[in-house]
């Protein structure tokens, strides 16, 4: 019997592991969905709006929930061709839509198409600003209930901050925030340095014992490294158009 889509996400959650920390390769279009879904070290992989947006030539503020969730039942198909029982979390900026009930249905309609897990920014991309806080958390608690609304009580929401891309914020801001959305329901925090990679070391432990973070690459077409307390940042890479596919082959023999 196959494992359900809920079975997948408690999957993808217990892989954000301390001892092993996760790598996530980005894809963005079923060309790469493909060949990193064949891989055998390959365990889960991700999407990136912004690797997402260039495939459609577009900026990435200016790409659409319709274009994402093209793209995504597009890697969603490739890479399950390959392993059904692969998960597949999807970027969805910043959720879209401005009201919580739309906010929901994008989230449904991201895991009809079979994601596990999902971004969730805490940015109005929009109106070019940061949410206010207790706006960023409905936000994020309305994601995880349409999830069971949906059957995937498990789906791993990785809620990113953008906090410290605003003047006069400081790290403490951004733990502030990543605590308001994991006792939301938030799986993961990411705390993201900002367009002048602002750093966060030492950021991991302010969540307290046992919390997981993400370290992001720089270049939206590499690799993702999810870890746990210590450092919010676990890992950074580097690399152009195809180096992140290379780099992957490379370890996957």
């Amino acid at each position: 019997m196959p494992p359900s889509q809920n079975d997948i996400a408690k999957h993808f959650r217990d892989l954000h592991s301390p001892q092993d920390p996760l790598i996530l390769t980005n894809v963005w279009d079923a060309s790469t969905a493909s060949a990193i879904a064949s891989l055998p070290t390959t365990r889960a992989i991700a999407t990136a709006s912004f690797a997402i947006a260039a495939y459609f030539g577009v900026d990435d503020e200016n790409l659409t929930k319709a274009q994402n969730l093209t793209a995504l039942k597009i890697f969603v198909s490739a890479a399950h061709r390959i392993n059904p029982a692969l998960p597949v979390t999807a970027d969805l900026q910043d959720g879209y839509d401005k009201d919580l009930p739309s906010l929901a249905v994008t989230a449904k309609e991201a895991i009809a198409l079979g994601a596990v897990g999902c971004n969730l920014e805490d940015m109005d991309n929009a109106a070019g600003t940061l949410r206010p806080l207790d706006e960023a958390v409905a936000r994020v608690r309305t994601v995880v209930d349409a999830a069971k609304d949906a059957g995937v009580p498990d789906f791993a929401l990785n809620a990113r901050t953008d906090v410290l891309s605003q003047e006069g914020t400081t790290l403490d801001d951004a733990i502030v925030r990543g605590k308001a959305f994991l006792e939301a329901g938030a799986c993961t925090v990411f705390v993201w340095g900002g367009p002048k990679g602002r750093g966060v070391e030492g950021g991991g432990e302010g969540f307290g014992e046992g919390v997981r973070g993400e370290g992001e690459c720089d270049d939206a077409f590499g690799r993702r490294v999810f870890g746990s307390t210590g450092d919010s940042a676990v890992g950074s890479c580097k690399g152009e158009y195809w180096a992140g596919v290379v780099d992957v082959c490379d370890e996957g023999g």
